[in-house]
């Protein structure tokens, strides 16, 4: 009996009309199959936030010179970041894209060619994205301090600034539910900007159950990495540049592009009376020369050998 199997016999082959397996495995099994170009592509956005880190070390350096040209080298880099900070995110959702329906693409030229087609309509999308995480910030920070002092002067006016924080809080939620699908339409869809914003509003609610566990499942995961990096900073500084995004990237576009697919996508090729080319790799038109016979196929086993040479008796 051979230590290894022999690889000389093949089995019956994969139908090509076989059945997927459920989300959950095929979720991990491209994982497992795109994991280090998950790791390149989390370096690869992470370039996005260079700027913010030279503005950073820029006025730790020149703290005791001049303020005024650290000052204007940080106004530029801090607007190269605001400007790229949309398209960068195209580009990361592109090739995620291709990842979530096995497409196969070359992830620097997948990237590059999505930020420049996606420029004019990712740069306005980003910019909103930072208004809103600015605007939640700095109301997390404010309208507590605001209720504690309404509370202490004992007039009632408390009520309203928790109207006011409740109503910021939601407003950032549905803005990052939105934005699950804003960037995947802009990479996928001739949409106008309106058109996707409108789509991206209707579809945070269209497929609420689908949103809400996209969304607790990466804020318990980036939550999961926030509070790692609070206890071994040195370690989680470091993974923080291969690991999170990208992961929690493809989980929201493994989630959220089947969507866009079945309300979006799939009906404009049912009016042109086509099928969507993602949904469709295997069919071929006129008459196919060959007949894929995966899965049908009689297994093919190795012949014996026979000995060869004298016998010595």
């Amino acid at each position: 009996m051979p230590l290894f199997k022999s690889y000389e016999a093949s089995g019956a082959g994969i139908a090509k009309d076989a059945p997927k397996k459920k989300p959950f495995f095929r979720f991990w099994e491209l994982v497992g199959r795109k994991f280090w170009k998950l790791l390149e592509l989390n370096v690869l956005f992470m370039l996005e936030f260079l700027p913010l880190l030279l503005i950073f070390l820029l006025n730790y350096l020149l703290r005791e010179f001049d303020p005024v040209i650290p000052l204007t080298i940080s106004g530029v880099l801090l607007l190269a970041f605001v400007v790229l900070f949309g398209p960068m995110i195209a580009g990361c959702t592109q090739v995620l894209r291709h990842f979530s329906i096995e497409k196969p693409c070359f992830m620097l030229d997948t990237f590059f060619k999505a930020f420049r087609s996606s420029f004019k309509q990712a740069c306005p999308m980003g910019l909103i994205n930072l208004l809103v995480i600015a605007s939640v910030a700095s109301g997390s920070f404010v309208y507590p301090r605001l209720i504690e002092l309404a509370k202490q002067e004992g007039q009632g006016g408390e009520l309203f600034f928790y109207i006011l924080f409740v109503a910021t809080l939601s407003l950032g939620i549905e803005m990052i539910i939105m934005s699950f699908y804003a960037y995947l339409m802009i990479v996928s869809t001739e949409l106008n900007f309106v058109q996707i914003l409108k789509n991206a509003l209707v579809l945070s609610f269209f497929a609420l159950k689908t949103n809400l566990l996209t969304l607790v499942l990466c804020a318990l995961i980036l939550g999961l990495f926030v509070w790692l990096t609070t206890l071994i900073p040195s370690v989680m500084l470091l993974l923080w540049l291969f690991m999170p995004l990208a992961f929690v990237g493809f989980l929201i576009v493994f989630n959220c592009y089947p969507v866009i697919q079945k309300y979006i996508i799939n009906p404009y090729y049912t009016m042109k009376g086509e099928v969507n080319p993602e949904m469709n790799y295997a069919q071929t038109e006129g008459e196919n020369l060959f007949e894929d016979q995966g899965g049908r196929e009689a297994p093919v086993e190795p012949k014996k050998k026979g000995r060869k040479g004298k016998i010595i008796s």
